[in-house]
This record gives C-alpha cells, structure tokens and sequence, in this order.
C-alpha cells in the first residue's frame, strides 16, 4: 500500500512546470509561429520590389516591317532631280529597327509610396491575424493544466481515502480474529478499499495520457504542474490587448492607406526617357530617301503624363473602402459584445465558487466528525460497516468537491485574465 501510494506521487514530487512556462513553451512549439517569419520576409521582399520602381526602366527591342506604301517623292520633283542626274530612290517599303529604350521617374505623384504602404499594413495585417490564432494558444494551454491539476488533486484525495479505508480495515481484521466482528464487515471495507484502488489506478491512466498530449503540445516533458497563484485580476476589465482588436485596428489603417492610394492614382506622372537606335530609316528621312544605308539614331526628352481615368471609378473605390471600414468597425462591436458577456458569466462563476469555498472547510470538518464517530460506533456494535463505508464517502466527497471549487475557480480566473487579454 505504501509503495503504491509513493508511486501515484511521483508526478507531484516531480520539478514542476508553471503555466507561463508551458504557455511560452507551447507558442515556440506551435507550427504557426514560423508565420511570422515567412509574413515579414514577404513583406520586405514586396517592398523591395515596390521600390524599385524608382530605377531606371530599360527595355530593348528589334523591329522589322514591310509596308504596303512609304513616303517617296513626288513625281514631278523626281523629274527634275533626274533631268539633273540625281536619282531620289524614295524611301524602302522593308524597314529595320534594333534600339533601347531607357526611362527614368521622375515625379509619380506618390503612388510608389502608397503602394508600400499598402503592403506594409497588408503584411501588419496578417501578422495580426495569425496572433490571433496564436492567442487561443493559451487557452488550450489552460485547459490541459488545470485539468491536470484537477487530477492531481483526485489522485492526492483518492490515496488519502485509500490510507484512511486501510486503516478501517486493519481494524476490522483485528476485531474480526477477536470476534468482535463478522468476517463480511472486514470484507466489505476491503472490497472498498480495493475498488478506491482501481479508481486511482484509473485516475493515474488519466493524468499520464493528459500529461503526454500537453508535453507534445508543449514540446517539452511536462511531469508535474503547479497550482497558480490565486491573485489573478478578476471584476471588468479593458479589452484592448486581445489580437482580435489589434487586428481590426490592422484592418482599417489598411483602409486607410487603399484610401490614400486613391488620392496619388489621380497625380500627373512626370518621366525623362531616352531612346536610341540602329536601322533603316532614321530620323533624317530625306537623307534615307537618297541613300538605303543603316544609321545610329538618338533622342532624349521629358514625358508629362496625366491620365484622369481613375476619376471614373474613384466615388466606387472610396465607397467600396468605407464598406471595409464599416464592417471592421461591425467586427469589433460584435467582438466586444460577446467578450463582456463572457466576463460577466467568468466574474459570475467566479464569485460562486468564493462563495462554495467559504463552506467547504466547515463541511469537511463536519463530515470528517460524523465518520470519526462512525468509526466509534462501530467499534461498539451500534452501527454496521455500510454506514462507515457511507460517511467515509461523504468525506472524501467533500473533500473532493472543495479541490474542485478551488482549481475551477482559479481556471475561470486566468479564463477572465485570457478574456481581457491581461498579461
């Protein structure tokens, strides 16, 4: 008996993990959380290749044409230039082209800055939507420890009634070779006894196979937990840590910054460019005209762009926007609702186990009093074993039931601190 009892408080014996460890421990272990690399070095390469739009544009190109007419002299010019000696070929209908081109912006109006802003709040955005799933995290954490805790406290209570039925039945045994008691008074002690054994046995297969989903969870070997500390925020509280709302916040500065891009889509575009090139013909046409020769050719200038055409669709895009903003702002109502409604069931339960634990001492006391005195009374031959074996229950019940008011409590106590977001 001794053995098995030291065996079932191995766990507890154990160094134990508090629950900040295991929660910081399961968001390192998450698989989500390389997420957030892979958003940030998106982001970055997105804004890189939004920044160069500032380089110079260069695109090469070779053309060849055949066409059905081409500028030529006019006959009678032909005529006289032939009378003199002079043969004006006009020019070929087969023409050649290999040339660069190069741009250079100049002014855009701001649009390649609204356009990385827009891909920085995109990225912000994202990153603020897996923390939201990275939150809830936790409160997987919380649910496997304190459920592990409630277990320790079972097996703890379950190895406490085993020593107390162990030794009813020791008792039982000596009064039984005294002849003070029947045989089936012993047995029915010890048949308790062993079936509070299986329970703990029972209890025991629980705990580990709990322990081995929160260790895998966690990535780390979790043997034994240990209780938090009861003084947790509780009453209502600001909401304004939860990633839910940093992500709707997320949302609408994303507006806000699709808003501005509107705004720079209807500034004029000022270019400088260049363009050179090698074929036939060039820009002196006349000269061509004479002579079918391949020659460099070359122009620079500046280029003013100013195209309206986002005026057309500009009231659609501002409303489309707003509607995004409308139902971020939907979002964070609905949010807040339910939230404070689940403070206010949390701050409930909590109260309502304060209020059970005030009683639990007392009635334990009492119960333990009415089993002593069963026990007295059996050893007097006023009561039968059934009744002990009843109080022994009632006893252990109690004391059960206080463990469960104070581990529910202090899960519905760091279940509000998850609530608000509280750190």
């Amino acid at each position: 008996m001794k053995k098995l009892w030291i065996a079932m408080l191995l766990p507890l014996m154990a160094q134990a993990q508090t629950l900040e460890e295991c929660q910081r421990a399961a968001e390192r272990n998450y698989p989500l959380i390389r997420q957030y690399d892979l958003v940030a070095r998106t982001t970055d390469l997105t804004v890189q290749n939004i920044q160069k739009g500032w380089l110079p544009q260069v695109s090469a190109q070779a053309q060849a044409t055949l066409q059905s007419d081409v500028v030529s002299w006019p006959d009678q010019i032909k005529a006289v230039y032939s009378t003199m000696g002079i043969d004006m070929k006009g020019l070929r209908k087969d023409q050649y082209r290999v040339g660069v081109d190069v741009s250079q912006m100049v002014y855009d109006g701001g649009a390649i800055r609204s356009q990385k802003e827009i891909a920085r709040q995109r990225g912000a955005t994202e990153e603020a939507e897996t923390e939201v799933t990275m939150y809830q995290v936790r409160r997987r954490v919380d649910e496997m420890y304190f459920g592990l805790l409630l277990l320790d406290e079972q097996i703890r209570l379950n190895g406490d009634l085993q020593q107390l039925l162990d030794g009813n039945e020791k008792k039982l045994n000596t009064m039984f070779r005294r002849g003070t008691a029947a045989e089936s008074d012993y047995q029915a002690v010890k048949a308790e006894r062993l079936n509070v054994r299986q329970q703990g046995i029972s209890l025991q297969s629980q705990r580990r196979s709990l322990a081995t989903v929160l260790s895998t969870f966690c990535g780390m070997e979790v043997k034994a937990v240990e209780k938090p500390e009861l003084a947790v925020a509780t009453g209502s509280q600001q909401t304004g840590q939860r990633p839910e709302l940093k992500a709707i916040d997320a949302r609408l500065r994303l507006a806000d910054a699709q808003e501005r891009s509107l705004d720079a889509a209807l500034m004029p575009r000022l270019n400088v460019f260049a363009t050179g090139f090698y074929g036939y013909p060039g820009y002196n046409m006349f000269e061509d005209m004479m002579s079918h020769r391949w020659s460099l050719n070359g122009m620079i200038g500046a280029r003013l762009s100013w195209n309206i055409g986002a005026l057309y669709t500009r009231k659609n895009d501002k409303a489309k926007i707003q509607l995004q903003r409308n139902m971020a702002e939907t979002s964070r109502d609905v949010f807040l609702f339910n939230n404070t409604l689940e403070q206010m069931q949390q701050n409930e339960n909590i109260e309502r186990y304060r209020s059970q634990m005030k009683d639990d001492e007392e009635i334990i006391g009492l119960r333990a009093a009415v089993r002593k005195a069963a026990e007295s009374k059996l050893e007097h031959g006023i009561i039968d074993v059934n009744d002990l074996v009843k109080e022994i229950n009632a006893e252990n019940n109690a004391r059960v039931q206080q463990s469960m008011h104070e581990i529910e409590m202090l899960k519905e106590m760091y279940d509000l601190k998850f609530t608000t977001g509280a750190e």
